[in-house]
């Protein structure tokens, strides 16, 4: 005994011009079940039906308790970019004009441009450049 097919066929009789009574008994047809969302809209448009016994409102409602209710993710919090160190920036631009194929200041300055972390001994790094190569 299919009580969901029941409620469904008896809602077709009592609204049949109804668009959300047909598509859910498509639905119901084709995949052979409904989402607890749906169910709680039949639930609710069949509870204003007269017609419906209550023993069927009471099963479809045990069905909709049974169902498990799916819950959206948080939105994940973005940590907020590192602000950038505008004298590490010019000191690598300093030494990059005097020697434009440094290719270590160079893949420094693509991270220092895409913000990604310049982490300190990087920075150590570039110091130490800049005290060899700015004379």
């Amino acid at each position: 005994m299919d009580v969901l097919l029941d409620i469904l066929n008896e809602m077709l009789k009592t609204h049949p011009a109804s668009n959300f009574v047909n598509s859910l008994h498509q639905q119901y047809c084709n995949r052979g079940g409904l989402s607890k969302k749906q169910l709680e809209g039949l639930h609710s448009k069949a509870s204003k039906t007269s017609n419906i016994s209550q023993s069927k409102l009471a099963t479809l409602e045990a069905i909709i308790k049974k169902k498990p209710t799916r819950e959206r993710a948080a939105a994940t919090i973005t940590t907020p970019l590192p602000l950038k160190d505008e004298s590490v920036g010019k000191k690598i631009n300093a030494i990059l004009e005097k020697y434009p194929q440094h290719k270590r200041l160079l893949f420094l300055k693509s991270k220092f441009d895409n913000n990604e972390h310049i982490s300190a001994m990087e920075i150590a790094e570039i110091e130490k450049f800049g005290k060899l190569l700015l004379k």
